[in-house]
């Protein structure tokens, strides 16, 4: 099936995380492409639509200098290991990530998305016609050793932040894009990074473990109040990635009374490990039985990881969400099971987290 051959029908997506944002940091489109229609990409507003794309957590990203297309050509490879991207300077990463609230509230003015603060405001959303956006920070790097920028950022609709992404920051360590490997691949949290943990818990901001290594899920687990969130990662059983949740780290996070998106990039989805497209809906299916196996089925959602990744061909970009939509109900998923894993389980892990 091609991503237009099935129209939306059933529930609305709620979706995990995508990088929207940084196309409109780039300059690469503008707040008013994305109403009007995007010829490339993976999101706008009128395939949002179309495939039933509620919206989702909006990501402000800082990128590394390195070429995507290069680490794309090295993880087509049988084994890779792609070393971490050096860490980003603070005030580097502070105007890149004030752009992105920019761009963010710019969307907004467009009639583009809802920016939501609260879960009731998301719910809300995701029965109106524009994109429900919760503000997440991917990689804490503009946020000083003594956290000063936090407390403002979340004034400004922050409720969502993940403590880095896959390179070194003050605060931890990310995994690398390495296959095959477990996600025990170096240090834990540092001290700072420990104390962000714990303010983030103050303001009930979500902390976010995707991109976070082995040894940092632990610290998170061991320090935070909150429940234990993965917004994109997938099941390490059946894709032995870096990137992946191992059975171990499942069962925390199933512990907590917390939650995985299942993450659409290829490399993190096929057992082999390659950034390659040409792949079926049944691997997603496979991760999506694996992780609700372990978590249970208040604890699965989708995090599609759309504009920053290679998803598979059946589904294309956010028009194409309805074929997953017909490919979990022909493996069995019935009407509310649907609900929770395209919405439901984000808005009740929002609402405990957020203390709503």
């Amino acid at each position: 099936m091609s991503p237009s051959e099935i129209e939306f029908a059933g529930p609305p997506v709620f979706d995990g995380h995508n990088d929207l944002v940084l196309r409109l940091i780039r300059g690469m489109v503008s707040a008013e492409d994305v109403v009007g229609g995007l010829e490339d990409g993976h999101i706008d507003l009128p395939r949002a639509r179309k495939g039933g794309f509620g919206g989702g957590f909006f990501a402000i990203f800082v990128p590394s200098p390195a070429d995507k297309s290069v680490r794309y050509e090295e993880m087509q490879k049988p084994q890779y290991d792609l070393p971490l991207p050096d860490m980003v300077p603070h005030d580097e990463a502070l105007n890149v990530t004030l752009s992105g609230f920019e761009a963010l509230e710019a969307l907004e003015t467009a009639g583009a998305i809802i920016i939501c603060r609260t879960a009731a405001e998301l719910e809300t959303a995701l029965k109106g016609d524009l994109m429900a956006a919760v503000m997440h920070i991917e990689g804490a790097e503009a946020i000083s050793p003594d956290l000063s920028e936090l407390e403002k950022f979340h004034a400004r609709g922050l409720r969502s932040l993940g403590p880095v992404w896959s390179r070194p920051t003050i605060f931890g360590h990310g995994v690398p894009f390495r296959y095959p490997s477990d996600p025990d691949t170096g240090d834990g949290l540092t001290d700072a990074g420990k104390d962000l943990v714990r303010e983030c818990n103050r303001l009930k901001i979500m902390i976010d473990l995707s991109h976070l290594n082995g040894k940092g899920v632990d610290d998170v687990a061991k320090i935070s109040d909150a429940p234990l969130v993965a917004t994109h990662s997938n099941a390490w059983t059946v894709c032995p990635h870096a990137r992946n949740l191992t059975d171990r780290q499942l069962q925390m996070i199933a512990d907590s009374d917390g939650m995985v998106g299942l993450n659409f990039a290829s490399a993190f989805l096929r057992p082999d490990g390659k950034m390659e497209d040409d792949f079926g809906l049944d691997v997603m299916l496979r991760h999506i039985d694996h992780l609700i196996k372990i978590l249970g089925e208040d604890r699965v959602g989708l995090g599609s990881d759309f504009d920053g990744a290679l998803v598979p061909k059946p589904i294309g970009d956010c028009a194409g969400l309805p074929n997953l939509r017909a490919a979990l109900a022909e493996h069995g998923v019935n009407d509310a099971l649907m609900t929770k894993l395209t919405h439901g389980n984000w808005l009740r892990v929002l609402r405990k987290t957020w203390g709503q």
